[in-house]
């Protein structure tokens, strides 16, 4: 009765803050501070100054805001433009036309971003007016670019794998191998589908290009060299085993502000503004882990996490019945709260259940990434959705209809992962990692 006294206080609290407008990094200390004056007798302030510091000296969270300066400098520099000249010429005649350049753009930014709204944002302000202007569905142009966006949260350097790795203490570098194979199937995916409406969809009559030659379409592909190179070196870096996440998060760095300075993009004020926003974006994501780190503790003196895994496991669950009730609890959480704040907030409990079922850590990090990026693109909370109603000024249910066939893409895209787990599992196992 204890733990079920826990959980319905920690609850209590936890919504009771977060309905009121306070941060979520603040809410979880807020329940946090609660559950360790209740459950222990331990000085609540020491504990959580202790906690807290150890969550924000961790070497491996310093990839994170390197990572997130450079997508923030990249934003502001002519990438998206550059990819739009490159892609296109040889996109135009697949099945479903210049529509393929919201995917594989996103595709490609997500490989040098981390951040779904960064890749969305980037991607849409040239992606949208160019293909208005050649008449293809509204629908299929605002819904792509809702779920190929999400690609940011799975192809490294991701983000939301740095702060699962964190909070489960698994390894970043493993984690973005992890991420590599799914990213690219999930694209392919929407892909496959852009191909499918093309045919079968009535309202389908984009304005055709006149054909260019091989010769002018590999002169247009010089404008990929530069987002190629650069994805070569802090992707590559990283697999050929020469650094780490850090390390190559630095080497991202400078090479996006190498390449901002050859656009002639990198000015005082583009240098001020990716640095501000890094910094901004930063601490929020380490308010969070702060927040969690204290909660994961006070957490543990009540035993709730243990006791929630026992009781799971009296259940007699199979491995698929528990992804399956995770899927759904990870799906109705993702309506009210961002991916990481989703992480963080749930690991202390579900980690010990997945460990305890015999789940692979790095194969799980996969899948709950998958899940919370359906969080981006579900009402009343998704964070695409606000931004592309920002863009295109469309209605929310409008935006949410066009994204629907992508979230349920990605809800195939779970089942791929469990039937074929070697996706996400083979290109850490096999290579080699400094």
């Amino acid at each position: 009765m204890t733990e079920l006294y826990a959980i319905i206080l920690f609850l209590f609290v936890l919504f009771l803050l977060l309905g009121t407008g306070v941060w979520v990094g603040l809410a979880l200390m807020g329940v946090a501070w609660v559950g360790m004056e209740l459950f222990t007798t331990r000085p609540v302030g020491d504990t959580m100054i202790t906690t807290i510091w150890a969550s924000s000296s961790s070497w491996t969270l310093t990839a994170l805001p390197l990572f997130i300066w450079m997508g923030e400098i990249l934003y502001r520099t002519r990438l998206s433009e550059d990819m739009f000249k490159g892609l296109s010429p040889w996109l135009a005649r697949l099945p479903g036309g210049l529509v393929h350049t919201n995917i594989v753009s996103c595709t490609v930014f997500a490989a040098v971003s981390g951040s779904s709204a960064a890749t969305l944002t980037t991607v849409g302000k040239m992606s949208i007016p160019e293909l208005r202007a050649r008449n293809y569905p509204e629908n299929m142009v605002i819904g792509t670019l809702a779920g190929a966006a999400t690609l940011g949260l799975m192809i490294p350097p991701s983000l939301a794998l740095i702060v699962y790795g964190v909070t489960v203490n698994e390894s970043i570098t493993k984690l973005f191998f992890a991420g590599v194979f799914p990213g690219l199937v999930l694209a392919g995916m929407f892909m496959a589908y852009v191909a499918i409406i093309s045919f079968a969809s009535k309202d389908w009559n984009p304005r055709v290009e006149t054909g260019m030659s091989f010769r002018q379409k590999v002169a247009n592909s010089r404008f990929l060299l530069p987002v190629f190179a650069l994805i070569t070196v802090v992707i590559g870096s990283m697999y050929g085993g020469y650094a780490t996440a850090t390390e190559a998060a630095a080497i991202g760095v400078i090479g996006a502000l190498v390449l901002a300075l050859f656009q002639g993009s990198l000015s005082w004020t583009s240098f001020r503004e990716s640095l501000m926003g890094a910094t901004r974006t930063s601490a929020m994501i380490a308010l969070i882990l702060a927040g969690a780190a204290f909660l994961k503790l006070s957490m543990g003196f009540t035993g709730l996490p243990r006791a929630l895994a026992d009781g799971i496991a009296a259940m007699e669950l199979t491995k698929f019945q528990l992804l399956m009730a995770l899927l759904v609890f990870y799906i109705i959480l993702g309506m009210f709260l961002d991916g990481i704040s989703a992480i963080v907030l749930t690991m202390a409990v579900v980690e010990p259940m997945v460990r305890g079922a015999g789940i692979d850590l790095i194969w799980f990090g996969i899948f709950v990434v998958v899940v919370i990026e359906m969080a981006q693109i579900t009402p009343p909370i998704g964070f695409n959705l606000f931004v592309l109603q920002g863009m295109t000024d469309h209605d929310m249910g409008y935006i949410t209809k066009a994204a629907l066939p992508m979230f349920g893409i990605m809800v195939l895209m779970v089942f791929v992962l469990i039937w074929f787990p070697e996706i996400a599992t083979w290109l850490p196992d096999n290579i080699r990692q400094r």
